[in-house]
């Protein structure tokens, strides 16, 4: 390492530990004597997970003679005099490795002890098995490819050693490699929801991040300007309005995975960039959408992690079999024992409300309170997949009038240990109903209401095109992984969660 390197780390750091220090001189003396830390020139023939599964069957003390260059990351050095032992970790698993000096000679046994944990080395050798009955690669020659500078931890303990894992994520994959298995659990969970909507015909697209209108949720957007254009523009809060406008277009099924922004506040379930997951569909309802909800999650569920039973948040959850269907009003009822309508008087609702130490806003009206009523005494006990329907008009302004009650619109959400993971609703497809919505929304008095429901012209002129009755729905993909995979922190099943800046 050059000395300015080593100027820069202790610039940043005042208070070196030992072992760093002493990594530190080490990497300064093998630059002197004209090492090559960082050597590009290895292309292995194998990956660990392969040889495993072609050799872990030999019998003890038998040797395959066949040469193999393997790379890996070495994670421990067990040296007992003239041999060494190591293992290494590739992105498929781990193998140790054994060094004889007999075999590659004085000048390159001890490069090789002077290696550390961290190190990123290839390695080319026969494959045999010990007396002990371990899998091993006998070493005939090796190359350093990357020099660890840093020291590497060797177990994580306490909220603060997680804290730091999700600030260095990739600490984290190479201490805790089992940690890998979730990550690439929620990759195959994307990928099998793709493969079910592509099979039913969904055609996937792609909408703009920045908008000139914050719209299809209700939220508080990031701003940001282009000084080209002079203009402020938002963090697209839900693709929900361009997708439609596909509908509008000609298309008959399409859907797109990717993100939102929301500028609200961070907690096991919420990071302000999030991935969802919107699909809509011609000429159907919210009814067709359970239908197709279920038969989705059930899918992706046994494609993905082979099961439809998991563990949330210590319960067992079970995704097979019919779930279950209840309007909002009921479930209260049900889960709450308390009867609400939208024919008792606010008072009345507000009094229900406050007896619960719910807050209630001024603006608030029936709607709006009976939701609040239903996520304190319902929700949390929603554990088994439970598809809520028939919400206030109120609080859904994207929403079709439900045709038996005016009070209500043909929305749903499903919930799953608790947890919201899908919003979906037959569309309000009347130009001028729309307009009426979207006016009551600039007026509320709440701010992030009031922000994404900046009317957007294009849409109504849009609607006024003509759209065929519509399905829609999103699906929040970071909850469903979190559900699928047991996790009980958005972060867990985040690569890169955001996280606030170390304090200095």
């Amino acid at each position: 390492m050059a000395e300015e390197d080593t100027e820069f780390l202790l610039e940043k750091e005042k208070n070196l530990t030992d072992p760093l220090r002493l990594k530190l001189e080490k990497a300064k003396k093998m630059r002197e004597e004209g090492k090559n830390l960082y050597d590009i020139d290895f292309k292995p023939s194998a990956k660990i997970s392969s040889l495993k599964d072609n050799y872990e069957g030999i019998e003890k003390g038998q040797k395959i003679e066949e040469n193999f260059k393997i790379a890996g990351r070495i994670i421990i050095f067990r040296k007992h005099g003239k041999a060494t032992f190591c293992d290494i970790q590739d992105f498929t698993g781990k193998l140790q490795l054994y060094l004889s000096l007999k075999k590659v000679g004085e000048e390159a046994y001890q490069d090789f002890n002077d290696l550390d944990i961290g190190d990123w080395i290839g390695v080319e050798g026969g494959i045999f098995k010990t007396r002990t009955g371990e899998l091993t690669l006998s070493v005939n020659s090796f190359k350093l490819l990357s020099k660890s500078i840093r020291v590497l931890p060797e177990k994580w303990h306490g909220l603060k050693d997680k804290e730091l894992r999700y600030r260095q994520r990739y600490l984290d994959f190479i201490v805790n490699p089992d940690i890998r298995e979730v990550f690439i659990k929620r990759i195959k969970i994307i990928d099998k929801i793709k493969d079910f909507l592509k099979n039913e015909g969904f055609l996937e697209v792609e909408t703009p991040m920045l908008q000139t209108i914050p719209g299809g949720a209700t939220a508080k957007p990031f701003i940001t300007h282009h000084n080209a254009l002079d203009m402020d523009l938002y963090l697209r809060i839900a693709p929900e309005l361009y997708l439609k406008r596909l509908i509008i277009g000609g298309f008959n099924k399409v859907f797109e995975i990717n993100r939102n922004f929301r500028n609200e506040g961070i907690s096991y379930k919420h990071n302000p960039e999030f991935t969802m997951l919107e699909f809509y569909q011609a000429f159907a309802n919210y009814n067709d959408l359970m239908a197709l909800t279920e038969e989705l999650i059930k899918y992706t569920a046994k494609e993905a992690i082979g099961k439809t039973e998991v563990e949330y948040k210590g319960n067992k959850i079970d995704l097979s079999g019919s779930w279950k269907k209840i309007s909002m009003i009921d479930a209260i009822k049900e889960f709450g024992n308390i009867d609400v309508s939208f024919e008792m008087d606010r008072e009345k609702l507000a009094g229900i409300a406050e007896d619960l130490n719910i807050e209630i806003e001024k603006d608030y009206g029936k709607g709006k309170i009976i939701n609040e009523i239903f996520e304190t005494v319902a929700e949390p006990k929603l554990i088994q997949p439970t598809l809520i329907k028939d919400f206030p008009l109120e609080i859904s302004p994207l929403a079709r009038k439900h045709p038996e009650n005016e009070n209500i619109v043909e929305r749903f959400e499903l919930f799953i240990g608790g947890e919201e993971i899908a919003n979906a609703f037959s569309e309000l497809i009347d130009p001028s109903e729309q307009l009426k919505r979207f006016k009551k929304q600039v007026k509320s008095v709440d701010e992030e209401e009031r922000m994404s429901g900046k009317i957007d012209e294009d849409f109504i002129k849009a609607l006024e095109y003509g759209m065929p009755p519509t399905g829609g729905e999103g699906i929040g993909i970071d909850r469903l992984v979190m559900v699928l995979t047991g996790s009980e922190s958005i972060k867990d099943i985040l690569l890169f969660p955001l996280m606030k800046p170390e304090s200095k």
